[in-house]
């Protein structure tokens, strides 16, 4: 008789814990319409590799459809951006968001990436080992510069043996 209890009540609290773990594991330190990321689940859009280091993260957000993309490393998004802008043109709108982890802040803190400072020299998920920062770093660059560095050096980090394609830069001053 006592295990059919256990049984019983194991069964009706299953719904409740779920909810109760769920909402434990949000993440409260998302900027306003920014999807939250599933870590170690969601992939990145451009290399296809989980999305684990919080560091680096990236996500773009936008168009008709308000679509989401997620990126294990800002290089894989401003070279994404290069690639797709003929099929995303709403990419180039003002409305369309960019975030990127600030760096310091271990992803706890999120940075509009157009606006962010990157340091080069840190180890990044996909090498092109750009690290954002809120504040200008003395060796920092613009969204722009480095879009046009990671672009340049694509081939060797994601897909190798693919054309290169215009700069993240010229995709967003369009």
């Amino acid at each position: 008789m006592r295990r059919r209890h256990i049984l019983v009540y194991g069964f009706a609290l299953t719904p409740m814990a779920s909810v109760l773990l769920t909402a434990c594991g949000e993440d409260k330190d998302m900027p306003n319409a920014m999807a939250v990321f599933k870590w170690d689940r969601d992939v990145c859009t451009r290399c296809r590799m989980a999305i684990s280091d919080r560091r680096f993260a990236c996500q773009i957000r936008g168009g008709p459809k308000d679509t989401v993309f997620k990126f294990d490393d800002i290089g894989c998004a401003a070279t994404w951006l290069a690639e797709k802008g003929k099929e995303y043109p709403w990419m180039a709108d003002a409305t369309t968001r960019i975030w990127v982890a600030e760096f310091a802040s271990a992803g706890k803190n999120w940075l509009e990436a157009t606006t962010a400072h990157y340091v080069g020299g840190k180890t990044s998920p996909m090498g092109y080992n750009y690290a954002a920062y809120a504040q200008r770093q003395s060796d920092s660059i613009s969204f722009d510069a480095m879009g046009q560095k990671t672009s340049a050096t694509w081939p060797a980090n994601c897909h190798p043996g693919s054309v290169k394609t215009a700069s993240a830069a010229s995709v967003l001053s369009k």
